[in-house]
């Protein structure tokens, strides 16, 4: 089986990936199979510098929040804060900590030093404000967009004074609380107060979409109003769910996250092209599923939302890997698509998964098994719905 593919190994460069993809897309997405591996982030980082130079993508957006991203793409645009305090505030999940991501901040305020505006390279999280135990207050996000329209018409024109939306919000700490992810009963998200701003937030948005043309002038202006509205509608629907003691609670959970992301990442596809990078299972065009307890659960991820809308500008890459070895992630089994890439002498490599999936013919590759329940193995049901694979043969210790 690998004298059948040996030949449609590339290296992961701008050129291979670009060749292959039938239409140039206006989303590229790279996938990666597990968090926290910075050589998984340096094959994106210099993915990305190729597609700046080569390809004259200019974006890159990341699995992390959106609202805490434009700190950084402040910094990197026009050097507003500094490196040690953009990489504090302005990641999510502890990405801030990355090396590689240092990295990825230092590289494009730098080569955006000089330039004109219109050839910055851009940052952006795609992420709602969430994280694994809790989502964040709606504060930030409502009154960020309640003041931008008080700039644009007034306060006397809107549907609430900001006193109004400070008393239904009320403590932040009662919309974080750890233990509402676990236990209904602890959100706030279906309480008065939460249903009332609810309507105010459709309101707010509303507003919004009546002022397009004169807003639309104001180029980034525009851009974060919606980014605003997006995700203040996006985060009290993800409390109402929260509060929900259902036995849909957590797929709708996980789809109302995914929707956020997809709606960020159609935002963003507005505004030109874009390389995205997060985790397989929120890029993959197939559906996603967990298990949590003795619970399935399923939902649509971003990749397949938005690629519904996109169609052919939408790709979606793939990274596989081979070991973790400080994760008890050893040797892929060669019944496996991990096995039969990592027979391959390569470190790293681009390939077809067309050329993968006819190498095993009629023998249907089996699904590895992953110790680790932070690493999702490759599905070779997923084939069909990848543009490109990317392997990394083995992740080095830290």
């Amino acid at each position: 089986m690998v004298t059948g593919i040996t030949d449609a190994v590339q290296a992961v460069d701008a050129a291979a990936v670009m060749g292959l993809l039938p239409a140039r897309p206006r989303l590229l997405a790279l996938g990666e199979p597990t968090h926290g591996e910075d050589v998984l982030l340096d094959v994106r980082n210099d993915l990305f510098r190729a597609l700046v130079e080569e390809d004259g993508r200019q974006t890159i957006t990341i699995e992390s929040d959106c609202m805490a991203g434009l700190l950084v793409d402040d910094y990197v645009t026009s050097g507003t804060g500094t490196l040690d305090e953009v990489m504090e505030r302005g990641f999510s999940h502890g990405w801030g900590a990355s090396a590689a991501n240092r990295e990825l901040v230092r590289w494009m305020r730098a080569r955006n030093e000089g330039r004109p505006a219109s050839e910055h390279v851009r940052f952006a999280g795609f992420d709602g404000p969430l994280e694994i135990t809790e989502a964040a207050s709606p504060r930030q996000a409502l009154t960020a967009l309640h003041r931008c329209l008080a700039d644009q018409v007034g306060a006397y024109s809107l549907p609430c004074t900001a006193e109004t939306l400070d008393r239904l919000l009320g403590a932040d700490d009662r919309w974080t609380e750890p233990a509402a992810m676990m236990n209904p009963s602890r959100s706030v998200g279906r309480s008065a107060d939460a249903r009332e701003l609810r309507v105010l937030a459709d309101e707010l948005v509303a507003l919004l979409g009546t002022l397009a043309p004169d807003l639309a002038a104001t180029g980034d202006g525009w851009d974060r109003a919606r980014l605003y509205g997006r995700t203040a509608i996006g985060l009290l629907r993800y409390h109402y769910w929260m509060a929900d003691d259902s036995p849909a609670r957590l797929a709708r959970l996980a789809g109302a996250r995914d929707q956020m992301m997809a709606e960020n990442l159609l935002a963003l596809a507005e505004r030109g092209d874009v390389f995205v990078h997060a985790h397989n299972g929120h890029l993959q065009r197939a559906k996603s599923s967990m298990r949590m307890g003795e619970q399935r659960v399923e939902w649509w991820s971003a990749g397949a939302l938005v690629s519904t809308r996109l169609g052919p500008e939408y790709a979606f890459l793939a990274t596989g890997l081979g070991t973790i070895r400080h994760h008890g992630v050893d040797v892929p089994p060669g019944d496996t698509l991990e096995g039969l890439l990592y027979a391959l002498p390569e470190e790293r490599f681009f390939v077809d998964p067309r050329r993968l999936a006819a190498a095993f013919g009629d023998a249907a590759p089996a699904l590895r098994a992953s110790p680790y329940f932070g690493y999702a193995p490759l599905d070779p049901g997923h084939l069909p719905g990848m543009d490109g694979i990317v392997f990394v043969r083995d992740v080095p210790r830290p």
